[in-house]
């Protein structure tokens, strides 16, 4: 039977361990410079969609100022997340004769009906665009943060 034996440089193998230690510091940072990436292009879809309608916008931008991304998590398989996505609570709505609703309105649930539509309102997507127009951006972002850090070491 062959034999092979592959010697790696020392230098390399070194990094390699200090990067084993300090994954926990660096993967957040590294998902964090691809999240700013993914929301930037949703905030200008966003800001896109909001107010195109045929009737004169009742837009507050409290929907677009709830958008933002949140800190790198590690989930219960071990992976580690960064979302974009809406803070809640929104505040309290009002009808057009001034009385307070009793049902709450999410700002999740108002990115549903303008990301799918409903009966009477046309899909308007900003979120599916945006992931698939920033996902190769996001990726060399993260090449770039991970390089850096690589070489930090």
């Amino acid at each position: 039977m062959a034999k092979c034996e592959i010697k790696m440089p020392d230098e390399f193998l070194i990094k390699c361990s200090r990067l084993a230690e300090k994954t926990d510091d660096i993967l957040p940072r590294v998902l964090e410079d691809g999240g700013r990436i993914v929301l930037a292009q949703v905030k200008s879809n966003l800001q896109g969609v909001l107010g195109k309608t045929k009737y004169p916008s009742r837009s507050t931008g409290e929907l677009l100022g709830s958008l933002g991304l949140s800190p790198a998590l590690i989930d219960r398989n071990g992976n580690h997340n960064v979302r974009v996505g809406f803070s809640e609570p929104r505040r309290h709505q009002t009808s057009a004769r001034g009385r307070r609703s009793y049902y709450t309105i999410t700002n999740a649930m108002l990115a549903s009906v303008l990301e799918y539509g409903k009966h009477g309102q046309p899909p308007r997507p900003f979120l599916k665009p945006a992931r698939s127009a920033s996902r190769r951006a996001c990726i060399d972002a993260m090449k770039a943060a991970l390089e850096r850090e690589m070489n930090s070491i």
